[in-house]
């Protein structure tokens, strides 16, 4: 039967469903279903699962196939290549986020820098008589003196983070 020969191969291959899912371009649930008998792949999917399982198509949809102990080296290295291209997409995709992260915390201390230099220190001739124009103007004063010091080293720290972290 098809569906107990695709599960005994893969089996003995030393493969998961997720695993042998990942190598034929599908999901999981769709090699569930095969070994399940709920559904039958294409010609062409017979074809692709006979090279990744190293088996002629033929013997696929044949009686039982003697299932064997996985190929211990062959299977593990070929779990290891899965885990291995696992770990790059995952570093690929954190390297990325990095990368934007660091451009947008340079581009957002660029407006900022932009916006208190719009700004040009107008606060000061406020008229600080009123409560609430000494707060905001304190306030707008302690902002700027705190982030004039610190942008420097935020946008430097950002670039080169940016530098660093693209491909």
């Amino acid at each position: 039967m098809l569906n107990e020969n695709i599960q005994a191969l893969r089996k003995s291959k030393g493969l998961s469903q997720e695993e042998l899912a990942l190598k034929l371009n599908v999901v999981r649930q769709t090699v569930s279903k095969w070994e399940r008998g709920l559904s039958v792949p294409d010609a062409e999917m017979l074809v692709a699962i006979g090279e990744v399982l190293d088996t002629p198509v033929s013997t696929l949809p044949s009686e039982t196939v003697p299932t064997s102990v996985p190929g211990g080296l062959q299977a593990l290295s070929e779990k290891l290549e899965v885990l291995n291209d696992q770990f790059a997409r995952a570093q690929e995709s954190k390297r990325r986020v990095l990368h934007a992260l660091c451009i947008a915390i340079a581009a957002a201390t660029t407006l900022v820098l932009i916006a208190l230099a719009s700004i040009g220190g107008s606060y000061l001739e406020w008229d600080f008589s009123n409560p609430e124009y000494a707060v905001a103007g304190t306030m707008l004063h302690r902002f700027e003196w705190i982030f004039a010091r610190m942008a420097p080293i935020i946008l430097a720290g950002s670039i080169t983070g940016a530098v660093a972290s693209r491909k």
